[in-house]
């Protein structure tokens, strides 16, 4: 008789995944034969699946992944430059736990992005929180911030964030405030958080993208550089294998 009044009152409580083992409970008779702390440890488990299903959820939304890939898609027969021993650290995630960077490089269309948002979406399923930004639209938002008022709460709200993920690195030289955005975004983060970076320019020519402003360039290079793991990705464009290989279908 108190069966409907109680699958309220957990769900009054907020508790919706006890509510909803009850009702299962409530319909299965095969449950009727386990003990009472029995079918309250499955309540109790029910919950806690239900909440970690829910803080996931929030944390791929606030991650914002550009890319829908997981790290256990990645293939690894094609030939990437992609070292599996790397690959595998980099999944469990330690890295992230030393606050170490990673530059992922190599020419357009092999997967940089992915690879990223792989990583980025193993990292929230580990409970991190991630945030996916692209370096265009990434300082266009910071610009129109500095005038709005917002600047500096961006700032804040970029260093908490325990893996950010910068795509699309390079597509041209920055400016000076620009510059000074970077070195700013970076010095709250380092040592205290992780950032992985794409770009179709090599590592060793981010200085020239940095722009002809050495000391800060030096600056932003030392944060981001000197403590990352790097992978240059070579290869076909995959863009291009998908293409031939509908045609083939054809």
């Amino acid at each position: 008789m108190l069966a409907h009044p109680t699958h309220e009152r957990l769900l009054a409580l907020g508790l919706a995944g006890m509510a909803k083992a009850f009702e299962e409970q409530r319909s299965s008779p095969d449950l009727a034969a386990l003990t009472f702390e029995e079918r309250i440890g499955i309540m109790a488990d029910r919950e806690a699946a239900e909440r970690d299903t829910k803080r996931m959820t929030a944390r791929l939304k606030f991650a914002a992944l550009r890319q829908n890939a997981c790290v256990e898609d990645i293939d690894l027969r094609i030939p990437r430059g992609i070292d599996r021993a790397l690959l595998a650290r980099l999944a469990a995630g330690d890295w992230i736990s030393r606050h170490n960077n990673l530059a992922i490089t190599g020419p357009c269309g092999v997967g940089k992005s992915w690879l990223a948002c792989a990583l980025g979406h193993k990292a929230c399923r580990d409970g991190r929180s991630v945030s996916y930004q692209r370096v265009p639209r990434l300082f266009e938002a910071m610009a129109l911030a500095r005038g709005d008022g917002r600047h500096a709460r961006m700032l804040k709200s970029l260093a908490r964030v325990e893996l950010l993920i910068l795509d699309d690195w390079g597509i041209s030289v920055l400016t000076q405030s620009q510059r000074i955005d970077l070195l700013e975004m970076l010095e709250d983060r380092n040592g205290r958080a992780s950032t992985i970076v794409t770009s179709q320019v090599p590592v060793d020519q981010w200085h020239e993208v940095i722009g002809d402003d050495p000391t800060l360039a030096d600056a932003i290079l030392d944060r981001l550089v000197h403590n990352a793991h790097r992978i240059n990705m070579t290869g076909e464009s995959l863009r291009k294998i998908a293409g031939k290989q509908a045609l083939d279908a054809d």
